[in-house]
C-alpha cells in the first residue's frame, strides 16, 4: 500500500470542519428540488475516486467549486463555460435545493452537485492531478479570533487541493474580509506546489460575476479580494 501524500497525512491529524450544519428553512421549491432533482443532478458521496466523464456524461476539463451557497454564481459560471464540466460541493440543504432548481431550469448539462463535507470529498473522490480549476468564493470568514481555526483556507487543506490540480490548473479564492484575504494570500504563497498569478492580490477574473450582495458592499466602500494561484509544472 502506498503512503498517502504529505498533505493528506497532515489532514488525518488536523481535521478541518469549516461549517456548522444548521437546519435552515427550506422553501417548498427547494424541498421539491432535493427530492426530485438530487437523484438526477447529484452525485452520491463514496470513498472511491470519481470518474468525472461518467458522472457528467462527457469528458471535459473539470472545475470544482467548494461552497456553492444558494448557487447563483455557480450556475452563471457553468452557463458561461459550456465547454467545461463543473462539480459543486455544498453541505446546506437549502443551498443544494436552490442550485438543483437552477440546474434544471437552465438545463445546465455540465454541472453536478455533491452534498457532503468538502474535505472528505477532496480526499476520497477527487483523483490526483485531475482538476482544471478550483473555485472557493466567499467562504465563511469566522471573524472571531477564537474561530479562525475553523477557516477552510489553511495550509493542510490547501496542500491537499494543490495535489488535485493538474499542472497549470488554477485555484481561485475570493473574500470580502480583509484579514481572511491576507490569510489566503499567505497560505497559498507558502504552498510549494503553487505559484501566484499576480504580485499579490489579483484582479477579479471576468468569469466570476459580481453578486447583488457584493455589489451592494462595493457601493458602501467595502473591499473584495481575489487570490489566483496556479499549479506549478
Amino acid at each position: 500500500m502506498q503512503n498517502p501524500p504529505e498533505a493528506e497525512k497532515r489532514l488525518t491529524t488536523q481535521t478541518i470542519r469549516s461549517f456548522v450544519l444548521r437546519q435552515g428553512r427550506m422553501s417548498p421549491a427547494q424541498t421539491q428540488a432535493l427530492a426530485k432533482l438530487l437523484p438526477v443532478y447529484g452525485i452520491e458521496y463514496r470513498e472511491a475516486p470519481l470518474d468525472f466523464a461518467n458522472a457528467v456524461g462527457r469528458a471535459a476539463p473539470t472545475i470544482l467549486e467548494i461552497g456553492c451557497g444558494m448557487g447563483e454564481t455557480t450556475a452563471r459560471i457553468a452557463a458561461g463555460m459550456p465547454e467545461k464540466n463543473f462539480l459543486g460541493i455544498e453541505v446546506h440543504a437549502p443551498g443544494v435545493g436552490a442550485l438543483l432548481k437552477l440546474i434544471d431550469e437552465q438545463k445546465l448539462a455540465n454541472l453536478r452537485v455533491i452534498q457532503h463535507d468538502a474535505v472528505e470529498v477532496v480526499q476520497q473522490m477527487i483523483p490526483t492531478g485531475s482538476l482544471a480549476g478550483i473555485h472557493i468564493f466567499f467562504p465563511d470568514p469566522w471573524p472571531k479570533a477564537r474561530h479562525h481555526k475553523r477557516r477552510l483556507i489553511q495550509a493542510p487543506f490547501v496542500g491537499l487541493l494543490a495535489t488535485r490540480l493538474a499542472p497549470g490548473a488554477y485555484i481561485h479564492c475570493a473574500t470580502d474580509w480583509e484579514h481572511y484575504a491576507q490569510q489566503m494570500l499567505e497560505v497559498l504563497s507558502a504552498e510549494p506546489l503553487l505559484a501566484n498569478t499576480a504580485a499579490g492580490f489579483a484582479e477579479r477574473p471576468s468569469y466570476r460575476p459580481i453578486t447583488k450582495f457584493e455589489n451592494r458592499g462595493l457601493k458602501l466602500g467595502h473591499g473584495v479580494w481575489d487570490v489566483v494561484f496556479v499549479r506549478k509544472p
